[in-house]
Order: structure tokens, then C-alpha cells, then sequence
């Protein structure tokens, strides 16, 4: 385009100085060059005032080009013809000349100073954008911007992974083949005292395991001794010897957490090959209550787990690892996540507020004590075709919980239950599956309380008052 303009200003001036004299341009070609590019500066800017002032960057990268190429063709003039003009004739177009070329220099000037092209005020602020930056862009209050990316302490998160280990579930398929790797996760150094060094994971990451080792690092692999196992809230301590051990997790506080705080996530995701892996994102929600099948048989939840949602990357391998504040702190112990291909970035771990009890009760007792009914239940859908018929329910009624089994010289034995009683409520909650039963007994109720259950048999409705025994699970 801009070429298209230079050509077209070069053909009206060529015009008016054959009019007033033909030979004009074998005699002085350089001051008509000049005069040409200073013209062809004004008429440009004219046409970008009759379409649109001064558009875009790209405008004004031609004002730019056509008053560099004045000065250029000024500084190096081009070797010109011999003239046969007087010279008086000469001085008038040079006066010419360089009266018109200033005056259009000068318009130049003034016309990219009003358009805002040379800003009058020479800030030695910097800006990011390669748009120039008007007036109305600048107005109003200054925007604060506030960046959580650097709000964390690399040397933390560096040091505490130090405290992060391999757990290795080792088991024997059978008496004819010797003990191998059956699976492998993550562990925490939380505590060293007394020679002793202790370790917090996920309990299924060692459940069924014939022996567990701890995968201190590439070289060094140890005997663990498993000192206690909760089902329910998915955990376990292990105790290796203390000899060696320098570094040692800072526990931190999960209640203070906000939605949007950035975390990291510590582990060997698949395996020792990737020890010790960071992955980094935020806390996605708190408080969720996950249902979960501590079993595993039928896939039907038993147990509600309250943990912290993350987006940072979990992978199979990272169980028992830790989930890691900005200054380093262990605030979670990862768990879970949902494992769909259409899903992606929810993991979960276990708030450590909720952890340490469970810890230092597994430490000391090596189990958890919770209150004790001593049966055995199963949906009414669970029940085997063949035992249906001695389950006998109302017709208007399809719940409750059919007793399996009981054990003897419980509290549920003592207070006469038997198998194939359906229970349908505990004092006046609903009982309709496994679910509740544990969320109402663990949540509502104490060893030693006094519970009024109401169950059918054969039919009829009846109620009992059982006292709760401690029993661990």
C-alpha cells in the first residue's frame, strides 16, 4: 500500500513541474525526491483522515517510513545531469523546495503528537502490550493485581520431600513361590523418637501385605513393622529404625485452608522410578464427604470419608503421600481420586486435622476403638435367593438392614438379636443400608451409650435397648 501512494504522489508532482519546466528534473533530481517523499508524508496522513485517523500500528508505521526515506534520500543525494538552466531558476525551486518541505515537516509533527503517536508525557513506566496505550485505557482507579504463584518456598518444598518414602506391599501368591512386590505407594517420616522412626500411609496400601518395606531411596530399602491399621479412615502407621533418619515432615493445620491456596502434592507415582515427584495446584473444595466401600466386595458404600479436593496430579503410587502447603506443610495425606476417562484433576486427601488422633491412636494401641453393636449386615438385596423367604417384611416395606450374623456374648447377642432380623432404625434415625448404620453409630454415639433399635421379625415390629461395647475394627 504504501509503495501504491508513493507512486501515485510522484505522478502529480512529476505533472506540475513539466508545466512549469520539462528539463526540472534532469537538473536538481535530488531536491525533487525530496520534495516528492515530504509531499507524499502529507498526502498519506490526508487519506488516513478521510477513511479513519491514523487506524491502527500499521499507519503509522508508514508516517514512520516516509519521513525516514525524506532524510535518507536528503543525506545521499544521487549524482545529477549537467544543467543548462540559469541558475537564478535553480535557487528558485531549491528555495521552493525547502519552504514546502518544512512546512509539510512540521504538519508531520503536530498531526503525530495530536494523534497520540509520540506521547507528550515520557513515562519511564513500562508496559506488556504492543498496542499503544490511550487515554481512555489509562482512566480510573490503578488495578492491583494479586499472584499466588510465588507464594511458596521452593527450599520448604525440597526439604520436606526429603521426608517422603516408598512403602512396598510385599506378598507370597503361595507356598510354592516366594514373596514379591504386589504393589507399592507412599509414606511420611511425621515422627523420630527413641530410635524409632515413624511412618503415616494409606491403609490399602499395605493391606493383606506378608511383610512391608520402606524404600528409603535408590539404594536403601528397610523392614517395616506395622503397627496399627484403620479400615475406615484409610490409614496406617509403620515403624522402621530411626538410624539415619535426618529429615522429618512439618505437620501443619488443615482447618485454616482456603479454596483457591496453592498445594503440592508428594509422592512416587508409579512406582520408586519416579520417587519423590512434586506436582502443583490448588485446594478445588473442603468438606467433601466422599462414600466410599472400605470393603471392596460389592462395590456399595459403607463408610463417608470427609477429605480435601485437589486438582494437583495424584497418580497410582502417591497413596500415603503428602499433600503439602506453600511453606511445606503436610495439611493432607493423599487417598484417592476419581479414575474416569472423562475426568480429570479431582483428587483427594485426608485432612491431617482429622489424621493425627487416628495417627497417635494407632501408634500407641494399634487400633481404634469405636463403639460395638457385634453384627454382621447385609441389604435386603444382598440376602441370597435361597434365604429370602426368612426375611419377612411388612408389604408397605422394602428397608432396613437383614442381620447375617451375630457374635456371641456381644451386645447384640446379649440383647437377643438373631439372624435374619431386619433393622430399620436407631433411635428414631433411619437405618436403609451399611452407610447409615456406621455413619449414625461412629458420628452419634459413644462406648458405653445406651441405643433403643427397632427391628422386624417374621414380620412383626419390635424394639430393644442395647448398651455399646468397645471393640476395634
Amino acid at each position: 500500500m504504501a509503495k501504491l501512494i508513493i507512486d501515485q504522489e510522484e505522478r502529480v508532482i512529476q505533472l506540475e513541474h513539466n508545466k512549469e519546466n520539462e528539463t526540472s528534473e534532469q537538473t536538481n533530481e535530488t531536491e525533487n525526491n525530496g520534495i516528492n517523499e515530504q509531499m507524499d508524508g502529507s498526502k498519506t496522513e490526508d487519506q488516513n483522515e478521510q477513511t479513519n485517523k491514523v487506524e491502527n500500528t500499521n499507519t503509522t508505521k508508514q508516517l514512520y517510513m516516509t519521513e525516514s526515506n525524506t532524510i535518507n534520500e536528503q543525506e545521499t543525494p544521487p549524482e545529477t545531469q549537467p544543467t543548462r538552466q540559469p541558475k537564478r531558476k535553480k535557487e528558485r525551486h531549491g528555495f521552493f523546495g525547502g519552504m514546502v518541505g518544512g512546512f509539510v515537516s512540521a504538519l508531520l509533527v503536530v498531526l503525530l503528537f495530536t494523534n497520540n503517536i509520540f506521547p507528550f508525557n515520557n513515562s519511564s513506566s513500562e508496559t506488556t502490550t504492543s498496542e499503544p496505550v490511550t487515554q481512555q485505557e489509562q482512566s480510573g482507579p490503578p488495578i492491583k493485581a494479586v499472584s499466588t504463584d510465588d507464594n511458596y518456598d521452593s527450599e520448604s518444598i525440597d526439604d520436606i520431600s526429603k521426608a517422603i518414602v516408598g512403602v512396598i506391599n510385599v506378598q507370597q501368591e503361595s507356598i510354592w513361590t516366594e514373596s514379591e512386590d504386589a504393589g507399592s505407594g507412599s509414606g511420611i517420616i511425621y515422627k523420630v523418637e527413641d530410635g524409632k522412626a515413624y511412618i503415616v500411609t494409606n491403609n490399602h496400601v499395605v493391606k493383606d501385605a506378608e511383610n512391608v518395606e520402606v524404600d528409603l531411596n535408590e539404594d536403601e530399602r528397610v523392614e517395616a513393622q506395622v503397627l496399627g491399621t484403620d479400615e475406615l479412615t484409610d490409614l496406617a502407621v509403620l515403624e522402621i529404625d530411626g538410624d539415619g533418619i535426618d529429615h522429618i515432615a512439618d505437620l501443619g493445620v488443615s482447618e485454616d485452608l482456603h479454596v483457591g491456596e496453592t498445594v503440592f502434592a508428594i509422592g512416587n507415582p508409579l512406582g520408586m522410578e519416579f520417587s519423590s515427584s512434586v506436582t502443583k495446584g490448588i485446594i478445588s473444595g473442603l468438606d467433601r464427604s466422599l462414600e466410599v466401600d472400605t470393603t471392596g466386595q460389592n462395590s456399595q458404600p459403607d463408610w463417608v470419608m470427609e477429605v480435601i479436593q485437589t486438582d494437583a496430579a495424584i497418580n497410582p503410587g502417591n497413596s500415603g503421600g503428602a499433600l503439602v502447603n506453600g511453606q511445606g506443610q503436610v495439611i493432607g495425606i493423599n487417598s484417592m481420586k476419581i479414575s474416569q476417562n472423562s475426568v480429570e484433576g479431582i483428587g483427594f486427601a485426608i485432612p491431617i486435622d482429622s489424621a493425627l488422633p487416628i495417627m497417635e491412636q494407632l501408634e500407641t494401641d494399634g487400633e481404634i476403638a469405636r463403639p460395638f453393636i457385634g453384627i454382621a449386615t447385609v441389604p435386603i438385596q444382598g440376602v441370597p435367593m435361597q434365604y429370602r423367604q426368612n426375611v419377612i417384611l411388612p408389604d408397605d416395606y422394602d428397608g432396613g438392614m437383614v442381620i447375617a450374623n451375630v457374635e456371641d456374648s456381644s451386645p447384640a447377642d446379649q440383647a437377643g438379636l438373631k439372624q435374619f432380623d431386619v433393622i430399620t432404625k436407631i433411635n428414631d434415625a433411619e437405618i436403609t443400608s451399611m452407610l447409615d448404620l456406621r455413619k449414625y453409630m461412629y458420628s452419634e454415639t459413644n462406648i458405653g451409650d445406651t441405643i433403643k433399635i427397632e427391628y422386624y421379625r417374621n414380620g412383626e415390629q419390635h424394639t430393644v435397648d442395647l448398651k455399646l461395647s468397645e471393640e476395634s475394627i
